[in-house]
């Protein structure tokens, strides 16, 4: 391969690209309850193996489906439990002190409406809100807005708006004003030329796709990594590059947590990060998919930290384009699957649970024999937290923030 040195560093990549909304007035249904939401949408690109991040040690066919790569609570690297039935990765101790404090639940066997396996149409139906993709050209967060402000709840009149990164995500763009602003580091304009082909490359020549994904999957580590290795052990990555990487995602989240926390900031932001799609050398309590799962854990800490007292006003909700598949592939990795999770963490949760409708591991209990059945529509759970939190209303949840879902009932009771 030649153009690795052209690779984002793996930081780089994983900060994809964010947007902070900010209005003049806060949901005026909100304020007149005395209250202050935040809420932070985190975009895993990529695709989240739910069953390697939230283990159903408490299935009979689990261990068996994962053999030693399943989680398990007396395993060599214990899973953490959560509620009997379920346990959390161990790479993410920061969100399983949240679960055990009421400020955070997990969403597992959950989807959006899309049942094919195409990254780009996936990320698309997840953030535009629209059940099949390509039908818009905005995101729901942003119509979310539009609806408050056209309700009267809130003045987008001389509001500001800060978008964070090169490109601005699908789900902040629309009508309410959006600014852009770009670390000094951003994607280059090739990354997602490059992401096409190895989309094209998955559905055509997957061995090539497979070994491809692996050496962009090194270079964008640096030079540290062994580029003329594509089957290299994720696991056996210097630390010094972990720590780089939790140390930028931590800071880019604190800055996001900073400007939703000042009086004068946005209330609702949005956030992208890519490197999920764990073909190869996945892992489970320790490789890849734990290295990224303490990114992600070290960021919600450092939005927890760093949104101050706002904390116990804020929700941050982090979602998927899709699963990955139930068992692992001949490259010790997952490929493209169906059902996933999804976390909440925030003050303004009643957290402490888990929501799921477990539908199981048999072969005829999968979806399509090989994924993890979604039971719950994603839609249901976002909904629930834009009436609840947002305060937008269901009437228009069902016809201009998520169109075609009026059978999808928003999920009660996540926050207060």
């Amino acid at each position: 391969m030649t153009f690795h040195h052209h690779m984002p560093s793996r930081r780089e990549a994983l900060l994809g690209a964010g947007a902070l909304f900010a209005w003049s007035q806060m949901p005026r249904l909100a304020r007149a309850e005395g209250r202050d939401p935040r809420l932070l949408v985190i975009v895993l690109r990529g695709a989240l193996d739910g069953l390697g991040a939230v283990a159903p040690v408490g299935d009979p066919d689990w261990k068996s489906l994962r053999g030693d790569r399943a989680l398990l609570l007396d395993g060599k690297t214990p899973a953490l439990p959560l509620d009997g039935f379920f346990a959390l990765n161990p790479a993410m101790p920061n969100l399983h002190r949240l679960y055990k404090a009421q400020q955070a639940c997990i969403v597992h066997a959950t989807a959006t409406p899309y049942r094919e396996r195409s990254h780009f149409d996936g990320q698309d139906v997840l953030e535009s809100g629209i059940s099949r993709p390509g039908a818009v050209d905005s995101g729901w967060l942003n119509r979310a807005l539009v609806a408050l402000a056209s309700d009267g709840q809130i003045d987008l009149r001389g509001s500001r708006a800060l978008g964070v990164g090169a490109v601005t995500p699908l789900i902040v763009r629309g009508r309410a004003p959006v600014m852009s602003w770009s670390p000094q580091k951003s994607l280059p304009a090739s990354d997602d030329t490059r992401a096409r082909l190895l989309d094209l490359y998955q559905h055509t020549d997957p061995r090539l796709a497979a070994a491809l994904d692996a050496q962009i999957r090194l270079a964008a580590l640096g030079p540290t990594a062994a580029i003329d290795d594509p089957m290299a052990d994720d696991a056996a990555l210097p630390l010094p590059g972990i720590a780089r990487l939790r140390a930028y995602v931590a800071e880019a989240a604190a800055t996001a947590a900073r400007f939703l926390a000042r009086a004068d900031g946005p209330r609702v932001g949005a956030a992208g990060f890519v490197g999920w799609d764990t073909h190869i050398n996945e892992g489970a309590a320790s490789g890849q998919l734990a290295n990224l799962l303490g990114v992600l854990d070290g960021a919600l800490a450092a939005v927890e930290t760093n949104m101050g007292e706002a904390w116990r006003e804020t929700v941050v909700a982090v979602i998927t384009e899709f699963g990955r598949t139930a068992h692992i592939n001949g490259t010790d990795g997952t490929d493209h699957g169906t059902g996933t999770v999804a976390f909440l963490a925030g003050g303004a949760l009643r957290g402490g649970r888990m929501i799921a409708d477990w539908p199981g591991l048999k072969p005829a209990q999968l979806y399509e024999e090989r994924d993890l059945k979604p039971t719950t529509d994603l839609r249901a759970v976002l909904k629930g937290l834009l009436r609840d939190h947002l305060r937008v209303e269901e009437r228009t949840l069902a016809t201009a923030v998520f169109p075609d879902s009026a059978d999808v009932v928003p999920t009660a009771g996540l926050v207060g």
